[in-house]
């Protein structure tokens, strides 16, 4: 019997999935730009960018950097390109407009006014290329989740008072762009989850270091989710992953945020200390994850090289099987 069971799994090898997460730097200076290269198919950068998810074969892609469209077309026009049956992207909070001063420079209407920073609605959000079907009516999307809302939440101060003010702090939201839970049925390995995000970068901002601020608890909010602050999680198949801008060891962020990630007993880290980007004033850093739950085994894992005419950031991608 064991001698069948070895050969059975000997021909049959366990189905694996391969995920990755991608800063694309696709977005473009204004709404419907980026559908427009997508059609002229000429344009050097984006030829780039799509021969590296191409090369990458992956099951399940997700991307920051993306603008998004109310109709999704220019996510639907790059699925089509890369042979993705499914794709997602939700309602973002980049470029979502508000009548407040958020940064406190005394301007109103500035894109650093907006939820998350954008010069348009939309402009440098996040999407999801699947091969498998994206179950879209049941994802979690926390994106209005108000920064306030965040258990033991950083909110900036100056001088002991709210900044930039109380009535800001009352509608400023925790994600920049957004933090999903999208399920994903696989026809073998059952329903997987993927948890992504895409934060702020931890610079940008003054001596209440708002920015850094956010940052860290757009991370944080992750161990909160895990420990079950914000509903039901699910126990087993999920992974997490997207571009935190924030390294453990490097740079202005606060480092603690993604530490307390990295050493979670929940999830696994297949790809340590390895940068994912370089940014010239500070050098190689990582800041794109993917980091498995427990239970997957992982089977390979690798930062491919960055393609200067594409991204400053690698693609990430594992390999995962049960």
């Amino acid at each position: 019997m064991a001698l069948c069971l070895s050969l059975f799994a000997t021909l049959c090898p366990a189905e694996t999935l391969r995920v990755a997460t991608y800063n694309t730097e696709l977005s473009r200076k204004g709404p419907g730009l980026l559908l427009r290269d997508l059609s002229l198919n000429k344009e050097p950068q984006l030829l780039a960018v799509l021969a590296t998810i191409a090369e990458a074969k992956a099951d399940v892609v997700v991307l920051q950097n993306i603008d998004y469209d109310l109709q999704n077309l220019a996510l639907a026009a790059l699925a089509d390109r890369l042979d993705y049956p499914f794709h997602f992207a939700a309602p973002p909070n980049a470029g979502l407009i508000t009548p407040l001063d958020l940064d406190g420079n005394g301007q109103l209407g500035e894109a650093a006014d907006a939820q998350g920073f954008g010069r348009f609605f939309g402009q440098g959000s996040m999407a999801i290329l699947s091969r498998h079907p994206i179950l879209a009516d049941e994802v979690k999307d926390f994106s209005t989740l108000l920064w306030r809302d965040l258990p033991m939440a950083l909110l900036p101060e100056a001088d002991g008072k709210p900044f930039p003010s109380v009535e800001a702090q009352a509608i400023q939201r925790l994600s920049s762009h957004g933090h999903w839970a999208v399920p994903i049925q696989h026809p073998i390995l059952g329903r997987i989850t993927i948890l992504t995000y895409h934060a702020t970068p931890p610079v940008f901002d003054g001596p209440e270091d708002r920015n850094g601020r956010r940052n860290h608890d757009e991370t944080a909010f992750w161990t909160h989710y895990l420990d079950g602050a914000f509903g039901p999680v699910p126990s087993d198949r999920f992974i997490l992953m997207g571009d935190a801008n924030l390294d453990p060891n490097a740079g202005d962020g606060m480092g603690r945020a993604m530490i307390r990630l990295l050493t979670d007993a929940r999830l696994q880290d297949p790809l340590p200390m390895q940068p994912t980007v370089a940014f010239g004033p500070t050098g190689p850093m990582r800041v794109d994850y993917v980091l498995p739950s427990a239970d997957w085994r992982v089977t390979a894992a690798q930062v491919t090289p960055a393609n200067p005419d594409a991204s400053r950031h690698s693609l990430v991608w594992v390999d995962l099987t049960r």
